[in-house]
């Protein structure tokens, strides 16, 4: 069969890898390249590297829903488009291209978590488990009907390493599919909207530590900010990230926010309990563990770092 495959970041790339094994993909199609870093450098898609290295067409359109893209994508005449984290929304002309089918690999056990960040929020929302869905491409966001999902319990990973695991489970969502198109047995099945939750977008208000929370909470958000984003607080009026907590029992009458300890551990005050730092990053600095951070910067206990 023929695919295009449309996808970004590094949560597509195994499911791309494990469609070229597949069948022949036909086009990849892409975001567009972003200027990162410091000297604000053009940087490849995750999804554009993988691309190359297989030697695959890649089409990479600012707006996939012009003429023209829709043209592109007429042109390739396929059989089935496969679409994971691509980051555009589709218009009814392209749904309806593929001779067979246009499906979705989400990174949620829908209705639960439709949108664009589930993995970060599933963690984030203290759930004990989620999953990956594949679903038929419709006009709506992640509505669509769902062919298979799989399952998985989050326990204590972060979002980085929830990620790598659904983006393989994602890839045997995929090839169960292709068999199952082969032999003429996909089903469908529409979601209960009545269950619909969603997974909005990563603000820079996500990133701020409340330390008037629950310890089981801040842990929660670290975690699930974990390793691209980092949640941050400020002492000193420098900003830090921190990457790795676990929640202690801590008996203090602190506020919360106070660094009850910061000699070979650094323990922060909860609105019940506290929190011990394991990774954090200092500005301009690299991520480290906490025992290589206190050897080379000091923290004053009793120093309040956050508040309401």
């Amino acid at each position: 069969m023929r695919f295009i495959f449309m996808g970004t970041p590094e949560f597509s790339v195994p499911i791309l890898d494990r469609l070229h094994k597949l069948g022949e993909v036909v086009l990849v199609v892409s975001q567009e390249d972003k200027r990162k870093g410091r000297g604000k450098k053009f940087t490849k898609t995750p999804v554009k590297v993988k691309a190359e290295e297989l030697g695959l067409e890649v089409f990479q359109p600012h707006d996939v829903n012009s003429d023209e893209s829709v043209e592109k994508l007429r042109e390739v005449n396929a059989d089935i488009i496969v679409v994971v984290a691509y980051g555009q929304i589709l218009k009814r002309e392209i749904i309806e291209l593929p001779k067979k089918y246009i499906v979705n690999v989400h990174a949620s056990l829908l209705p639960d978590l439709r949108g664009a960040a589930p993995i970060n929020r599933v963690i984030m929302e203290g759930k004990e488990k989620t999953g990956v869905s594949l679903m038929r491409v419709e006009e709506g966001l992640d509505s669509g009907a769902v062919s298979s999902v799989k399952e998985i319990e989050i326990k204590d990973m972060n979002a980085g390493e929830l990620e790598d695991k659904l983006s393989i489970m994602g890839s045997d969502l995929i090839e169960e599919f292709i068999k199952a198109v082969e032999e003429d047995k996909v089903n469908f099945t529409p979601q209960d909207d009545s269950k619909k939750t969603y997974a909005k977008k990563i603000l820079k208000e996500d990133l701020l530590l409340n330390f008037y929370d629950k310890s089981e909470n801040i842990v929660n958000q670290i975690r699930g900010l974990s390793p691209h984003y980092g949640a941050k607080f400020t002492y000193d009026d420098k900003v830090y990230k921190i990457f790795d907590a676990e929640e202690i029992d801590y008996s203090s009458d602190k506020n919360p926010g106070t660094i009850l300890k910061s000699d070979k551990e650094l323990i922060i005050k909860s609105l019940e309990g506290a929190i011990s730092v394991k990774k954090i990053q200092a500005p301009g600095k690299r991520a480290m563990g906490i025992d290589d951070f206190l050897r080379g910067n000091k923290f004053e206990e009793y120093y309040v770092i956050g508040g309401k």
